[in-house]
């Protein structure tokens, strides 16, 4: 698959290292040629100098034949227009733009604009790895209302089962990471000291899943 980046930042060199790496061929845009040399060594696509939401540029990025655009560069101005042209003038469904204020990014959203908003996602993180009792949110799906979450939860819960966790909760764990290893809980899955539990909950309960968690099980399952 051929994808375009727009902004040659550590973002977008990332993604584009990321993305040849598994096989697809890459097109990145930037204003400044100079940015280019944040690509990682080898990388072999394609490097177009202009802007992002110029039709001669995507054009030569090959946004005809893209699968898939990403605008993540230092403007959010640019990339909302950049992730509109490209949807709306050349058809290409899979667009998301990076949006550091996080009140455009939710109005963008709403308009079918997928976007990321960083500044508050790692703040998010931050307060959720300091503050005990705090759901981590790892992945928010504004359109449905439901987060994958790490949940924190009493020591009480320790030998509990993952199923009797789900049913108090009314969550659905995704993965456990114990030992610094991701594992998929099973029927029989008990819950042991220092996992993280990892689960999809919905937003309108997160606070009450958050009480519950925080008091030890009312009765075993």
């Amino acid at each position: 698959m051929h994808i375009v980046i727009m902004g040659c930042g550590r973002t977008g060199a990332t993604l584009a290292g990321q993305f040849e790496a598994r096989g697809h061929t890459v097109a990145i845009i930037d204003l400044v040629a100079d940015a280019f040399r944040r690509l990682p060594s080898g990388f072999e696509g394609l490097r177009i100098t202009g802007v992002g939401f110029d039709r001669e540029t995507l054009q030569a990025a090959g946004v005809e034949n893209a699968y898939a655009f990403a605008a993540v560069s230092d403007g959010d101005n640019s990339n909302i227009l950049a992730a509109r042209v490209v949807r709306e003038t050349y058809g290409v469904e899979n667009v998301v733009a990076r949006i550091a204020d996080p009140g455009r990014a939710e109005v963008y959203r709403r308009l079918g604009i997928p976007t990321v908003a960083p500044v508050p996602w790692t703040s998010q993180q931050i307060v959720a790895r300091l503050l005990p009792g705090d759901l981590g949110a790892l992945y928010e799906d504004t359109s449905t209302g439901v987060a994958m979450r790490r949940l924190k939860f009493n020591d009480g819960w320790i030998g509990r089962s993952v199923v009797s966790l789900e049913a108090a909760t009314g969550t659905r764990a995704a993965y456990l990471v114990r030992f610094g290893e991701a594992l998929l809980p099973q029927p029989d899955t008990l819950i042991q000291d220092g996992d993280d539990v990892f689960a999809i909950v919905p937003e309108s309960a997160a606070s009450g899943v958050e009480r519950v968690l925080s008091k030890p099980p009312k009765a075993a399952s």
